[in-house]
């Protein structure tokens, strides 16, 4: 079989930190398995967040609110078509790994690669969607200059029958180092002409799926990579060195993936967290106003930052459209939302009460605790241009 990039030597401190996220992450399933109102919401937004983040990286920036339209099947509010195109084709993909990989004896094969890749390009079929590259291929910086040449065409198929056969492999890494293996080969391989990015953290995800200890949705570090852009591209540039180099030590790669699993659990735990605070306290709002209770969930929604609109708030709460019009007016006519647009761009954001929740809650937020305080010192001689930490918004 072909070489792939390995597993490399794991320290103590980076056995330490993996057993530490695996408590993080069982805290987390503890939680979720415990039938909560708002866990359907968390999960949706956590969803956003990924298809968000993944798609970011490539330069498809959506708004929060673009981002769960396009988990809730709903139109864009600010996207153009082209940036759209490329959000739904991610969403089919998240939406297969999410559902299918979670099953029991599923593997994951050079067809279920394809076939993701296909959904992911299906709209640009000149990209050749759901077949390997048949030429060289190059990333290259904001410049234009190549940064890395990925592995000649013809030894692809090997290469990427070898991927799936380790995958398919029972193994003994522990998942989180496994799929973050998986992500790096598959990215280094650059199979496809295209996507390739957004293939290999589909893949990590679905890898993780694999694992089953805690939701999928809440174990994908995709949300984190969107908001650390910079030392994620620095990372894979000092692990591939320029070209398909499967000897290199890939040490570095596996603890930035380490601290961005740690981090995206602290912060998913803090969102559980407030969660909780937040609809307490609509509650509270709720029953002094006279409102009816099944306003709950999308004035829960608004305090997130997100829209409410009349189609959402029939398909969730199953009422005629009068009566979800008749909901959404009293709303806004006591504050709790505000109206924008017009006719069918018509949609509510958070009134005052809501962002005084929101802000009320945030204001009592920690900061979360860096597991790899040294990291950052490795990471920053190969892009000094750092952006911040995961942080909600």
């Amino acid at each position: 079989m072909a070489t792939l990039f390995s597993v490399p030597d794991l320290s103590d401190e980076d056995l330490q930190v993996i057993a530490e996220i695996h408590g993080l992450r069982a805290s987390l399933a503890d939680v979720l398995r415990a039938p909560r109102r708002w866990t359907g919401q968390l999960r949706r937004t956590a969803t956003a967040r990924a298809i968000q983040g993944s798609n970011t990286i490539e330069g498809y920036s959506v708004s929060d609110q673009d981002a769960v339209a396009a988990v809730d099947d709903e139109p864009p509010l600010t996207a153009d078509a082209a940036t759209w195109a490329e959000i739904v084709g991610y969403r089919r993909v998240l939406t297969y790994v999410l559902n299918v990989a979670v099953e029991p004896g599923f593997v994951i094969d050079e067809t279920a690669l394809k076939s993701m890749h296909f959904m992911l390009l299906e709209h640009e079929l000149r990209k050749s969607p759901g077949r390997y590259r048949t030429s060289d291929i190059y990333v290259r910086d904001a410049d234009g200059a190549a940064v890395y040449e990925g592995p000649d065409p013809d030894q692809v198929p090997t290469l990427m029958t070898t991927l799936s056969h380790t995958l398919a492999s029972p193994g003994t890494d522990d998942p989180l180092v496994r799929a973050a293996m998986a992500h790096l080969n598959l990215v280094m391989i650059h199979p496809f002409r295209d996507g390739n990015g957004r293939m290999a953290r589909a893949l990590q995800t679905m890898v993780l799926a694999g694992d089953r200890l805690v939701e999928p949705e809440f174990a994908s570090i995709e949300e984190w990579l969107g908001h650390n852009t910079r030392d994620y591209y620095a990372v894979l540039s000092a692990t591939g060195a320029g070209s398909w180099q499967p000897d290199n030590d890939t040490g570095l790669w596996i603890r930035f993936n380490l601290r961005a699993h740690h981090m995206q659990a602290q912060t998913m735990r803090r969102r559980i967290d407030e969660a909780e605070h937040q609809l307490r306290l609509i509650d509270a709002l709720v029953a002094d106003s006279g409102l009816n209770v099944r306003l709950t969930d999308a004035l829960f929604d608004a305090t997130l930052g997100l829209r409410v609109t009349r189609p959402a708030y029939v398909k969730s709460t199953g009422l005629d459209e009068r009566t979800a019009t008749r909901d959404l007016v009293k709303a806004t006519d006591i504050g709790f939302l505000d109206a924008r647009g017009e006719r069918r761009g018509r949609h509510y954001v958070a009134g005052e009460p809501l962002r005084k929740i929101r802000s009320s809650v945030r204001s009592q937020r920690k900061p979360l605790d860096d597991p790899f305080p040294s990291l950052s010192a490795q990471i920053q001689p190969v892009n000094p241009s750092r952006p911040q930490i995961l942080g909600d918004t």
